[in-house]
Order: structure tokens, then C-alpha cells, then sequence
């Protein structure tokens, strides 16, 4: 299947260990630092408003991109909806501070956020690219939140991934999948990569459609096991103190 890409703008992809690359890699890594050493000298109750901070930005970036692009006669049905993964976490990540339940969703960001994230940055393709400082700044802004946001809570708001959530997560990963490949036919879409995979050097993507979509699924079950282990050490840790 061939998949509408946008029209106007052409996606713009940012070579691995490329000079752009490694500055890039270098203020994300510092950003995120800059942020987990904050939250070791700030109180619970301050912890909690940089998460509703995080949240605010990612609402409007949600809200401002899509809006933005509309404005500018640029929007399409088949590029521009939240469907990829990372736009779902943004989402889920704009509203998860200011809920009271927020386990589930939760869990979820835990793995979809931190793993995609890293991704994003890892391997960057700004789909629908236009040139503007404003669409490359929001790229990164809103990935690094997407992976931060998760993480600052589960170390600093003593919120935990549930038993079984690697689990969870992938059975709603597939769901999503299966909801969101027929609309891709239907639209002539890609997201979530689905009908064509990503134009980046990304490991995680070995060979053409299906394939890769069954070694993504192996590659995303052992991160999501990987990080749920990860997220038990600290408990260890912490009773072992």
C-alpha cells in the first residue's frame, strides 16, 4: 500500500551521529537531567506542579500544532490526527497530573512515553516538516516531555507500574494497532507506522510490510519487560534500605 505523506512539506529526518545529531542528543540528555536533579531538591507538592507544567505544555502543543497547521491550509486527515504512538502518549501525558485514577493511563505512558520518546529523539522524523524553528523546537519539546513526565513520577511521586502492566500495555498496544491499520487503508495513512515503516535507520524495523510489524512486536515486549524490571529495582532498593 502506498500511504498519503504530506503534500506540501516532506518529512525531515536528522542522520544518526550526525553533527545536528549529537548537539541535538547532548541538550536532551542535559534537559532531562536538569530536571531529575530539580526534583531531588523540591517538595512532593512542587513535584506535583512541574508534572501539571508538563502536562500544560503537552495540552498545547496538542491543541497549537494541529491548529497551526489548519490554519496555515496544510491540514489532512491522512497526516495530521494524533494516531502515531508518540501522538497518543502526548495526549494521554496532557491530562494524566490533573486525574485522580491515573493508574491505568499510567501504566501505560510508563512504556508508550519513555520508549517512544527515546525513540523520537534516538531516531527523529519530523513528518510534514515546514521549516520553521517553531515545528523542530515543538518536535523535541514534546518528545522529551513524552518520556520525561512518566519517568519524573514514577521517581519523584512515588507512582509505580502495576503487576502485569508490561503486559497490559502490549495487549493495548495491539488493540490500538488493530483499530488503527484498517483506518490507514481507509485513509491512506501511516500512522503508527503500520502501512509503511518509518524513513529513519531505526533498529527496532527489520524488513518490509508485515515483517517488520512482527519484529517491532518482539523488540516492544522486551523493552516493556525490560523497563517493568527496571521500575521493580528501585523498589528493591528502596525496602532493601
Amino acid at each position: 500500500m502506498t500511504f498519503l505523506a504530506n503534500q506540501t512539506f516532506p518529512n525531515y529526518i536528522i542522520d544518526f551521529m550526525s553533527s545536528e545529531w549529537i548537539l541535538n542528543n547532548i541538550i536532551v540528555v542535559a534537559v532531562v537531567v536538569l530536571f531529575l536533579i530539580i526534583g531531588r531538591k523540591l517538595s512532593t507538592q512542587n513535584n506535583t506542579r512541574v508534572t501539571y507544567l508538563m502536562g500544560v505544555i503537552l495540552f498545547f502543543s496538542s491543541v497549537i500544532t494541529p491548529l497551526r497547521t489548519a490554519l496555515n491550509g496544510d491540514w489532512n486527515m491522512a497526516t495530521d490526527l494524533p494516531f502515531h504512538l508518540c501522538g497518543i502518549s502526548g495526549l494521554i501525558c496532557s491530562f494524566l497530573p490533573f486525574i485522580k485514577r491515573k493508574q491505568f493511563l499510567f501504566d501505560f505512558v510508563f512504556y508508550s512515553g519513555i520508549i517512544g520518546g527515546i525513540m523520537s529523539v534516538l531516531t527523529p522524523q519530523m513528518n510534514g516538516y515546514d521549516g520553521s524553528h517553531f515545528a523542530y523546537l515543538e518536535y523535541y519539546v514534546r518528545h522529551v516531555l513524552i518520556l520525561l513526565l512518566p519517568l519524573y513520577m514514577f521517581k519523584y511521586l512515588n507512582i509505580q507500574p502495576s503487576r502485569y502492566s508490561s503486559l497490559k500495555s502490549f495487549l493495548i498496544l495491539n488493540i490500538l494497532m488493530i483499530i488503527i491499520m484498517p483506518l490507514n487503508f481507509y485513509l491512506g495513512s501511516n500512522y503508527m507506522y503500520l502501512a509503511e515503516p518509518p524513513q529513519v535507520d531505526n533498529p527496532l524495523v527489520i524488513g518490509v510490510w508485515p515483517y517488520y510489524l512482527l519484529w517491532f512486536e518482539v523488540f516492544i515486549l522486551g523493552l516493556m519487560a525490560a523497563f517493568y524490571g527496571l521500575s521493580t529495582l528501585k523498589l528493591n532498593v528502596k525496602h532493601s534500605n
